[in-house]
């Protein structure tokens, strides 16, 4: 499972979504505001200065960049 940790308005965050949806996989996204608060976002991801931040299977995976490299 694909978690992305996302806010409003974000390229990144809306291109993490779409590859998860073009590979098919299982991915759960996240909210700043909504389902989460910066101060959430900062205990779970201590050095966390960008967004999205994205885990899968609660291991750190990084950002967008990450995920693509991650998943190809």
């Amino acid at each position: 499972m694909i978690e992305i940790w996302s806010k409003p308005n974000c390229i990144f965050c809306e291109k993490a979504e779409k590859l998860c949806q073009i590979k098919g996989l299982e991915y759960k996204k996240y909210m700043l505001d909504v389902d989460f608060s910066r101060e959430d976002l900062l205990i779970k991801f201590p050095i966390a200065r960008t967004f999205p931040q994205i885990t899968q299977n609660d291991q750190y995976i990084g950002g967008y960049t990450e995920l693509e490299k991650h998943l190809n």
